[in-house]
């Protein structure tokens, strides 16, 4: 593994899980309070872009963390719809 790849999964690291605390925050919260969901669905789309052009490139860090980026805001948009759901239904 080369030094650039090194410095990618560092980099990627800290930019893949910067979305992580509001997430958690949202489930221990249960609520959607302080969550915009058209932001993480903008930026999870932006990201498929990011795991194409790693691709296209082959860059295992761009690939990997965009990859788990996109995950990480899946997971925030369906929360966000499920307690969206569930405070509608109360």
């Amino acid at each position: 593994m080369e030094r650039s790849e090194v410095l990618g999964l560092v980099a990627g690291f800290g930019t893949t899980f910067a979305a992580l605390p509001d997430l958690l925050a949202m489930l221990r919260r249960r609520s959607t309070a302080g969550m915009n969901p058209r932001m993480a669905a903008i930026m999870g789309l932006f990201q498929i872009l990011w795991v194409f052009y790693g691709l296209l490139i082959t860059s295992r860090p761009v690939i990997i963390w965009n990859v788990i980026a996109v995950l990480v805001n899946f997971v925030s948009v369906g929360a966000y719809f499920y307690f969206a759901y569930k405070g509608k239904t109360r």
